[in-house]
């Protein structure tokens, strides 16, 4: 995660924006959190660490991906158990006049809350796809949230809207396993497949063989579907889960490693390709970028 974007974690639990905050903390010293609540909407995404989150008379134990819904005036607060691995997290918050707005516009945007405020569940874990999806939607709306660019508040607006219906559908599902019934597309199938394992190998071949199909065949739905090949797909998703790992200060011969790139020029001729500057150009530019909104 982007260590440019990292906000010192402090005790206000009260909104300084009219709209939304979001924050991403990584913390090594732990330091005690009383229960507290608050007047906006918090929805905490755990990255890692040895920690419960304590909501209302529930403790739930944390893994990576889970997320926390807290509605508007529900007692919260993390549990440390040790501070052996950092605490990292992203909180988002959003005020009820932000969130009858988009609600304004996507009546559904309050289905995970409303069930959690009905049936006092707070709590949803998320398999590796689903938490790779999430997080990169969060990570888009953290970087959106930094910039200065031209119609930012638009772009705010739905990357935030586009959050919360991506979650609001993982829990349904969660909810609704009959509805799993319903099988996904094989062109889906593989595409869920590879984002979730994009560190991994992926060739046609691996491919073919996880799904029982002829290589030939994937190569031909990719082309029918999206217009490029297999490979083309799977670069370009590396390419875009790659940034955060080049914000995170990650060695770039490590990141280019970690996806699978043969050899860092490789890898640099790749991002630059898709888009238009270099790996460390683009660290250096994010800096800028929160430097400016910070100042």
């Amino acid at each position: 995660m982007a260590r440019h974007y990292t906000s010192t974690f402090n005790t206000r639990q009260e909104m300084q924006r009219p709209d939304l905050e979001i924050f991403y903390y990584e913390d090594k010293i732990l330091q005690p959190v009383s229960s507290h609540r608050h007047d906006h909407y918090e929805i905490y995404f755990f990255i890692s660490g040895h920690v419960s989150c304590s909501i209302e008379e529930h403790t739930y134990p944390l893994t990576y991906g889970d997320i926390c819904l807290m509605p508007p005036g529900i007692f919260h607060k993390p549990v440390f158990h040790d501070d052996k691995v950092p605490y990292r997290r992203i909180v988002l918050w959003i005020s009820p006049e932000c969130f009858h707005q988009l609600k304004a516009s996507y009546p559904e945007i309050d289905y995970g809350f409303l069930f959690a405020a009905r049936e006092k569940q707070y709590h949803f874990s998320n398999d590796a796809g689903t938490a790779q999806i999430l997080f990169g939607k969060l990570f888009d709306l953290i970087e959106e949230y930094h910039c200065a660019a031209p119609f930012q508040k638009a772009v705010l607006t739905c990357c935030t809207a586009a959050f919360l219906l991506q979650l609001n559908r993982s829990i349904y599902t969660q909810l609704n396993p009959a509805g799993q019934e319903i099988k996904k597309p094989l062109f889906s199938q593989i595409c869920d497949y590879i984002h979730a394992h994009l560190e991994e190998e992926l060739t046609l071949n691996s491919l073919a063989g996880t799904f029982y199909v002829s290589k030939y065949y994937i190569s031909h739905i990719f082309k029918e579907n999206i217009g490029i090949s297999t490979h083309q797909y799977i670069l370009k998703q590396r390419l875009h889960a790659s940034r955060h790992h080049i914000l995170s200060g990650m060695p770039l011969k490590e990141v280019a490693e970690y996806y699978g790139f043969a050899n860092y020029t490789t890898f640099f001729r790749a991002f630059r390709k898709e888009f238009g500057i270099s790996p460390r150009e683009y660290r250096e530019s994010a800096l800028r970028a929160s430097s400016i909104t910070t100042e």
